[in-house]
């Protein structure tokens, strides 16, 4: 069944409201760069929207009624906001779920070194990456260093206009003959994704030793000193996670799609959170959820994971302030929730049409995609949708207009993937993988259709309206 482009079914108003939602979510991948700064970013855009920190409230004694608002956080990395319904939780929530944390290059406990001149951060790559696209392009540090006086420094270096970048270094195409025989995933190996930091001695001076041959080392420990007050040890309690450097652009002449890095997966996870706070000011029958997951894409573990207890525990403290302490409601409420689990989808890219399989591939520009399953070739580590949550999925989208598509990551045997939905499917509840097709996936900077932006947040307003 071939869906049509969007772009010619959108009216004048159609064309008005997708760019304003673009804007806010451009600034929001701007903001968003790291899980530390989705959150930051999401729990200021509720609190003007009248959401209120749960454990601050229930201690308290605050009363939890229909039409309040509430989030909680992780560790600083997930997030979950909660708007409650006239209903009692035990009769299930409208969720939406999603992940915050994109592929990225993380730096080590140990980092700094120097060798030949150079110095360098000692580096380990996050998630599923193409390690050679991350060779030759300007990147920028992001991330928190935690002192042992109880203070933490925030860090972002690379993304003001007068800021240094930095870069991983990749070989000369002149003398690059071997390393271009090898296959792409020898190319650059994960020991040689380390990044240039500095080229500069310090100058001698009496703290430094005449004996002292670390004098690069020494000099970036002096500016970080300076910048940040942070010493060396410093590293071993530090989160800093290296990324492209820029904000994220219109792309193409008619500026029709986004180029951004970490749109896996801050495009469903930044939709949703509209969504959601576009509804703020109705109160609905049943309560209303928006997760915001950490950790994805390493397997969902963790403390910030959605193999953790945090949702599940968050649940509970909600379902004891308006209902009673019962682990059977608790069960109940996530038993008869229903969810969009959303991550992305492989969007069809014609120039390697040969990985996907056209009929059952998602395009860009065609609206929402579902996915009945996902997983990888044998639909392995898979949630597979019943048919009858999906009728009742189509339905909502066909009622409220909403233009969507279903869609398989590509060729059975290809390869494949894996979402929240599996962990979110034990509890019982009728859950299906949705999302939004890009191109470029897990690659430093990934494409979108503006058009996709805006119809995600159509279909998941009303997904909590049904």
């Amino acid at each position: 069944m071939k869906k049509e482009n969007l772009w010619l079914v959108y009216n004048e108003e159609h064309k008005k409201k997708l760019n304003e939602v673009c804007s806010r979510y451009k600034t929001c991948l701007d903001e968003g760069k790291t899980e530390r700064e989705c959150v930051a970013s999401a729990v200021a855009m509720a609190e003007k929207k009248g959401y209120k920190e749960l454990y601050g409230a229930l201690a308290k004694g605050e009363t939890v009624k229909a039409g309040d608002k509430f989030y909680a956080v992780k560790m600083n990395k997930c997030a979950v906001f909660f708007q409650i319904g006239r209903k009692p939780m035990s009769d299930g929530m409208r969720i939406l779920g999603a992940h915050i944390d994109s592929p990225r290059i993380d730096v080590k406990q140990n980092p700094l070194y120097e060798k030949d001149g150079f110095a360098y951060f000692d580096t380990h790559y996050y998630g599923g990456i193409k390690k050679y696209q991350w060779t030759a392009i300007p990147l920028a540090i992001h991330g928190v260093v935690a002192k042992k006086d109880g203070t933490s420094v925030p860090v972002c270096v690379g993304e003001k206009e007068d800021d240094p970048v930095f870069v991983i270094t990749d070989l000369l195409v002149h003398l690059a003959g071997e390393q271009m025989t090898k296959k792409a995933t020898e190319v650059v190996t994960g020991e040689n994704l380390d990044l240039l930091i500095g080229n500069q001695p310090i100058e001698q001076s009496e703290d430094l030793e005449k004996e002292e041959k670390e004098a690069l080392k020494a000099n970036i420990l002096n500016i970080l000193s300076e910048s940040y007050g942070i010493e060396e040890e410093d590293f071993l309690s530090a989160e800093l996670e290296i990324v492209p450097s820029g904000k994220a652009r219109d792309m193409g002449f008619d500026r029709s799609m986004i180029l951004a890095y970490g749109q896996d997966d801050r495009i469903c996870a930044f939709t949703s959170l509209f969504a959601l706070l576009d509804v703020s000011d109705t109160v609905t029958d049943s309560t209303l959820c928006c997760l915001l997951a950490d950790k994805e894409e390493i397997g969902s573990v963790g403390a910030t994971g959605m193999d953790s207890l945090f949702f599940e525990n968050t649940v509970a403290e909600l379902v004891a302030a308006t209902e009673k302490d019962s682990q059977l409601l608790v069960r109940r409420a996530l038993a008869n929730s229903k969810m969009l689990s959303s991550d992305v989808s492989a969007g069809f890219d014609p120039l390697y049409a040969s990985v996907y399989e056209k009929n059952n591939a998602a395009f860009l520009a065609r609206g929402l995609a579902f996915n009945k399953f996902t997983g990888s070739r044998g639909k392995s580590s898979s949630n597979d949708a019943n048919a009858e949550y999906i009728a009742e999925i189509r339905k909502i989208m066909d009622d409220a207009e909403v233009m969507y598509q279903f869609a398989e990551l590509g060729k059975v045997d290809a390869g494949g993937g894996g979402t929240i939905a599996k962990f979110m499917a034990r509890y019982g509840m009728d859950v299906i993988d949705s999302g939004v097709s890009v191109m470029n996936m897990h690659a430093p900077y990934e494409v979108s259709s503006k058009a996709d932006v805006y119809e995600a947040v159509r279909g998941y307003t009303a997904f909590l309206k049904a």
